[in-house]
């Protein structure tokens, strides 16, 4: 008897695994460079000013994905919240992705057409540690200044799906221009709920 409920058990466990495994996107590639990289970020020429009005002419805000070889909380990035299909999806559709390496020396070229290695680029926007990702709206490809300057938002390090999520929908949908994200965050995981869906905030 007791050899059977666990032979259930099992059955049953296996199928949940299964389930779950199908609801996620495969894993992703590593890089050259060591860097986790999704089949939909923008392969360009770092031309920032480019992409940006690249993405704005398809309807998208610009979105800086800035990681390094190593990083463990990029890896959580890649292989937890970009493996969600709904969130890759969204994020596919609403932001056009340039992937940056911290430590890179590739050469890139700011908005206002300055170039540097990777590694200084992101010194001038202040970021210090990875992932960081900065949103710029569509609407500053005509601004001219700096990433810096244009950032909507600047999520700094690894964010948990649902926050990661409503990130998304917070800069997509334009609520950053007069709102609050924990406000945001809070009234959607409601609304959510209110519908009948389960949200983990925590």
């Amino acid at each position: 008897m007791i050899i059977r409920c666990f032979a259930g058990l099992f059955a049953v466990l296996m199928v949940i695994s299964g389930a779950v495994a199908e609801d996620r996107l495969p894993e992703p590639e590593l890089s050259d460079s060591g860097l986790h990289v999704q089949p939909w970020f923008h392969d360009g020429f770092l031309e920032l000013a480019d992409d940006l009005s690249e993405a704005a002419e398809s309807g998208k805000d610009l979105l800086i994905l800035v990681e390094q070889p190593g990083c463990p909380y990029c890896r959580e990035l890649h292989h937890v919240n970009l493996r969600i299909p709904k969130i890759a999806d969204y994020m596919r559709d609403n932001y056009l992705v340039v992937q940056l390496d911290m430590r890179g020396s590739r050469e890139a070229a700011d908005l206002d057409g300055t170039a540097m290695e990777e590694r200084d680029l992101v010194r001038r926007w202040g970021v210090t540690f990875t992932p960081t990702l900065l949103f710029v709206p569509a609407e500053a490809a005509e601004a001219g200044g700096t990433v810096r300057d244009h950032a909507a938002m600047t999520m700094p390090g690894y964010f948990k799906p649902f926050h990661f999520e409503t990130m998304l929908h917070f800069v997509a949908s334009d609520a950053y221009a007069g709102g609050d994200f924990q406000r945001y965050l809070d009234q959607r995981a409601a609304d959510l709920r209110e519908k009948g869906e389960e949200v983990d905030i925590w």
